[in-house]
């Protein structure tokens, strides 16, 4: 069959000439060959539970070296009470103890700290930090009477400044450390007129890495513009003088081409001066570091560079109507009309007609374009106020109501939610329902939020009778616990003393009550509260 022999290599007939298998022949080889299989298989298998063990190794012990990170415990309400103390219109939010959970900045006027810092001219005033998860103070610092005002968010955001907070008390500014209230610099306020809000951010103009800031001083005949060092607080260069009397307003405003523009009233309207102008003739060549816009330029007149922004004599309030980091629109809020303009080309967008607007305007999304709608509060008559949603896009009117005013309302605020609109949040009293009688006093204690899916019904909560000097809405942690801050002084009038409370804005929804403005409102009221608690809101 296979040609009379075997082929080369399979061993056969070669263990002796009478043809037995021998030493070297098949079944030899076969037995080495099984031999040395079963060798290699035992090794896989020992390598694979050695790569398991080891594998299960590692993870267990990072499991107990790194643990999973513990989310910060909240208190939903919470209360500081200063019973001595006095206070004024300031809050801030800050990261001042970097457990990525916003704490509360403010200031007192007190006799005594709560961690028995003392002051040489009593009473002082104290800048203090909470903790935003359950009021415990992190730090205060006692500072030198009398307070003018505070700004944080200065410090810079690429590098910074070992500072944050700028405080003007007494004659001194002062730098402050959010993260433990430590001094940075502390230097008297440069001669003249006192500098007004907003203090301006400026880039780094003098070469050291810290962003510099501006002070803008309006006096009786003019308005003054200091420059300070944010290293060391120092002016920069001499003063410069606008041709502008007694400024009320000012605000800086970035074009679109990066240009940064000093906008500030006088009295036939709102112009804006470039701040390379204001650099220069502060200190020649310092101006280097700024833009210039071409199209500004082209409309500024020839005597004092300034440029029309806006003209009316009555302008009470000047807003950015986009994210500060966005070349934005502005918003304009004069005696009897509110109007948007192009922060670019300066072409008027809208204008809406109204009675009197008695506050300063604010924002939200009412709707899911994704441009910030307007909120606004006007005067209907003595006993009645209006509040005012107007469409962002085109100035229509979204949404409206009518409400009993109250003394001491705080402006309107609102949160962005994962659906792209905004939880908003008014003071003041709906009219009694039914043959209900109340006092205007009792109807007043009322705040109301409005979610727009449902905009037909408010929902309403009893709340302070405590004179507010402060409130904002705001994320305490990144897309997560909505909340609302309240900075009130206790008793008619103030003087019994000062509270700080901070309070969660579901909990609202689970004491308030439901109210309906129209009889299309069908949804029940266990509808609208689910509504407002399976929101998730967003911090864009």
């Amino acid at each position: 069959l296979y040609g009379g022999g075997a082929p080369e290599g399979w061993g056969w007939g070669r263990g002796g000439e009478d043809g037995k298998v021998g030493s070297g022949g098949l079944g030899q080889r076969n037995c080495r060959g099984g031999l040395s299989f079963a060798k290699l298989s035992h090794w896989r298998t020992a390598i694979f539970f050695f790569s398991l063990f080891l594998c299960l190794t590692i993870v267990f012990a990072f499991s107990f070296v790194i643990p999973c990170p513990v989310r910060p415990q909240y208190l939903a309400t919470w209360n500081r009470t200063f019973p001595q103390a006095a206070t004024y219109d300031f809050l801030a939010f800050e990261d001042a103890n970097k457990d990525k959970v916003m704490d509360v900045l403010f200031v007192l006027k007190d006799t005594e700290g709560t961690q028995n810092n003392t002051c040489l001219a009593s009473p002082c005033v104290f800048a203090m930090a909470v903790a935003g998860t359950d009021g415990e103070t992190l730090w205060e610092r006692p500072l030198a009477p009398e307070f003018h005002w505070a700004q944080c968010g200065l410090g810079g955001e690429k590098t910074y400044a070992g500072w944050d907070c700028l405080l003007f008390h007494s004659d001194q500014l002062t730098a402050l450390d959010k993260y433990t209230g430590v001094i940075t610099w502390q230097r008297p306020h440069p001669p003249g007129p006192n500098s007004t809000l907003p203090v301006l951010s400026l880039p780094d103009l003098d070469g050291d890495g810290i962003a510099e800031v501006a002070l803008v001083c309006p006096g009786p005949t003019q308005t003054q513009v200091k420059i300070l060092s944010g290293m060391t607080g120092k002016e920069i260069g001499s003063e410069v003088t606008l041709d502008a009397t007694e400024s009320r307003r000012h605000l800086l405003h970035i074009t679109a081409g990066g240009s940064p523009y000093l906008l500030f009233q006088k009295d036939t309207g709102l112009y804006g001066l470039a701040l390379s102008k204001i650099v220069a003739r502060a200190k020649a060549g310092m101006e280097a570091r700024l833009k210039k816009d071409k199209l500004w330029e082209s409309k500024a007149n020839g005597t004092f560079d300034l440029v029309p922004v806006y003209q009316s004599s009555s302008v009470k309030h000047v807003l950015r109507a986009g994210k500060p980091a966005d070349p934005s629109s502005l918003l304009v809020a004069c005696g009897q009309e509110v109007s948007l303009v192009d922060g670019n080309s300066l072409q008027r967008l809208w204008s809406f007609n109204t009675t009197k607007v008695n506050r300063q305007p604010s924002f939200g999304h009412f709707d899911k374009d994704d441009v910030l709608d307007v909120v606004i509060e006007e005067d209907v008559s003595n006993d009645t106020k209006r509040v005012v949603i107007l469409n962002g896009e085109s100035g229509a009117v979204s949404w409206q109501v009518n409400m009993l005013p109250s003394d001491n309302s705080p402006t309107p605020a609102s949160i962005k939610t994962l659906i792209s609109l905004s939880v908003f949040m008014f003071w003041g009293a709906m009219p009694p329902e039914g043959d209900r009688s109340v006092s205007l006093a009792e109807e007043n204690r009322r705040s109301y939020m409005l979610l727009p899916l449902h905009s037909k019904v408010l929902l309403e909560t009893a709340n302070v009778v405590d004179h507010i000097l402060a409130f904002k809405a705001t994320l305490l942690e990144r897309g997560r616990h909505a909340c609302y801050i309240l900075l009130m002084e206790q008793g008619t009038g103030g003087g019994g003393g000062v509270m700080l409370k901070k309070r969660k804005l579901k909990d609202d929804v689970v004491t308030g009550d439901v109210r309906r403005m129209a009889d299309s409102a069908t949804e029940s009221d266990e509808d609208i509260k689910e509504a407002f608690n399976r929101l998730r809101f967003s911090d864009d």
